[in-house]
């Protein structure tokens, strides 16, 4: 299962880890948020060892939304040794996903 990121616990699982993080940003009343959703809850189970999965729920955690100045949801961040160096934005496939997060490792 993805671990839930929020304004109070970004800095312990995002910046103080050496593995990539890959940050889903979302919200309930999102459709093409949910169309990811299960995409997003397949990843941990795949990447256990190598890389952090992570959700954001933008309506309650606003100011990690604000950091990353996220203007649409989904946006899927990856970020490695607490920086950000890719992203996309909207419903994509998992191979997109995939190819981002593997370039990582």
């Amino acid at each position: 299962m993805a671990q839930a990121i929020t304004d109070s616990n970004f800095d312990e699982l995002v910046l103080n880890t050496d593995k990539p993080v890959v940050i889903d940003f979302w919200a309930e009343w999102c459709g093409p948020c949910r169309m990811i959703a299960p995409i997003i809850e397949e990843l941990p189970k795949e990447y256990a060892d190598k890389a952090i999965i992570a959700k954001c729920d933008v309506d309650e955690n606003s100011q990690i939304a604000s950091k990353f100045s996220i203007r649409n949801i989904p946006t899927l961040l990856f970020l490695k040794n607490g920086v950000q160096v890719d992203k996309l934005v909207g419903a994509v496939p998992k191979d997109k996903i995939v190819e981002k997060l593997n370039a990582l490792l």
